[in-house]
């Protein structure tokens, strides 16, 4: 089983844990452009003719990547979200729910669960809580 973890603060974990907010947002930086997308360098050079570790992704790279959300890309895997309070202890169980992965889209999100008006992410889908 394949575990997307990522750390929240208290109010978006709260809002996630209670099943209200179900999605979370990632901007598109070279950091989860890496860790979201299937053969990230491949399809980097594909979109923008750029290779990756000649670091232009750092400047128009990415901002290119934005406008081919509709491209066909694959996203890595996953097959549980588990969402985190922060960065817990092993036996802080109660700082930890999982979710079941619905999937990653690039879109606009909720401002009412923390994105900015007008700008693209990465979208995590949530769908039924596991634990």
């Amino acid at each position: 089983m394949k575990k997307l973890r990522l750390s929240l603060k208290t109010n978006w974990f709260e809002m996630t844990k209670a099943v209200i907010k179900t999605e979370d947002y990632r901007e598109i930086t070279p950091y989860w452009f890496s860790r979201f997308v299937f053969h990230y360098k491949d399809v980097f050079k594909y979109c923008t003719g750029y290779n990756w570790d000649d670091g232009m992704y750092l400047d128009e790279g990415v901002d290119y990547i934005t406008t081919l959300r509709k491209s066909r890309f694959g996203f890595k895997p996953f097959d549980v979200n588990e969402m985190t309070l922060g960065y817990p202890k092993n036996e802080d169980t109660d700082k930890v729910v999982r979710f079941e992965h619905k999937g990653i889209e690039i879109r606009m999100g909720n401002p009412e669960w923390g994105a900015k008006p007008g700008k693209l992410y990465f979208v995590i889908k949530h769908g039924e809580i596991l634990s």
